[in-house]
């Protein structure tokens, strides 16, 4: 069982393939619970379940990087807020109203999205292949959103659920760029007080939504739902997240982010019962193009 684990611990691309896993799960489960599980609710217990579970393993860190999470506490809030408080909570509002394949999907689009946030913040300007690539995977967002309908397109009457998924991908696509203010804390300091302060943040629109009668419904399977989510996708992908950047490198560990929409795709097929249609697979076609032509580095 040792040599078992330590060999799994000593293999980046099995980590990775996990972490897409957990978090494709992630989706299938705010999906299957969606009506029963309040989506506040299932947001602000999966961090907070999370943030539980890490602060032993980051006490002693935490303990000597407190100070310095202090000092910075402008960008701690900023991150805390497109990482953790808002990007789960609008996406598990989003699976209300739209499937877990359109979710998954969209997912996809979050590289190129980035970029524009690089060059919004830091004026790292793309080159004419990246603009190209951030164009072309728009579209196929929009191909997704639309139902693979023009008029629907036209009209502006796409899913709301995809509206909502679309908003939080906008603005936790800023974090990854934003993580080069970070302070320069342990990875575990940095991570807990991120998920504390996310929690904390979600705290009043929780407590709305419970005074607004949102109470969570359905025994065990939706708690266990719920502690699904605070365990694989938010405490153990990211450990293993994080070891697989140790291993490869961050550039490389991000590109498994790749595997989530394939690997989700086929659970919400199996599972969910959701079908796949045409205008998936030309949107998701155009996003692909578009990552491809948006991971070419600019000519110098």
């Amino acid at each position: 069982m040792n040599a078992l684990a330590s060999r799994l611990w000593s293999s980046a691309w099995i980590l990775l393939f996990l972490v897409n896993l957990f978090w494709a799960g992630n989706i299938i489960v705010g999906r299957a619970v969606a009506g029963r599980v309040p989506p506040v609710a299932l947001a602000y217990w999966r961090w907070t379940g999370a943030f539980l579970l890490a602060f032993a393993f980051a006490w002693p860190h935490l303990k000597r990087d407190w100070p310095v999470l202090l000092r910075h506490w402008r960008m701690m809030l900023l991150l805390s807020f497109v990482g953790i408080a808002s990007y789960n909570t609008m996406c598990y509002i989003g699976l209300q109203y739209t499937t877990a394949l359109n979710v998954l999907l969209l997912q996809s689009v979050i590289p190129v999205v980035i970029l524009l946030w690089a060059f919004a913040l830091f004026g790292e300007r793309p080159g004419a292949a990246q603009a190209l690539g951030v164009t072309v995977s728009l579209c196929g967002v929009a191909a997704i959103a639309s139902g693979g309908s023009l008029e629907t397109l036209l009209q502006l009457s796409v899913n709301r659920g995809d509206v909502w998924v679309f908003s939080a991908i906008l603005l936790n696509s800023a974090y990854a760029p934003l993580l080069r203010l970070r302070p320069a804390v342990h990875p575990m300091s940095f991570l807990v007080a991120a998920m504390g302060i996310g929690s904390l943040m979600m705290l009043p629109v929780y407590l709305w939504e419970l005074a607004a009668g949102g109470i969570v419904r359905g025994g065990w399977t939706s708690y266990a739902a719920m502690a699904y989510t605070a365990v694989l996708p938010s405490f153990v992908a990211y450990l293993f997240f994080n070891r697989g950047v140790e291993l490869i490198g961050a550039a490389r560990a991000g590109q498994s982010v790749h595997l989530m929409p394939v690997i989700g795709s086929v659970i919400a097929v199996l599972l969910l019962g959701e079908r796949f249609h045409g205008f998936h697979f030309v949107g998701m076609l155009l996003i692909g193009a578009g990552i491809v032509l948006a991971s070419r580095r600019p000519s110098t």
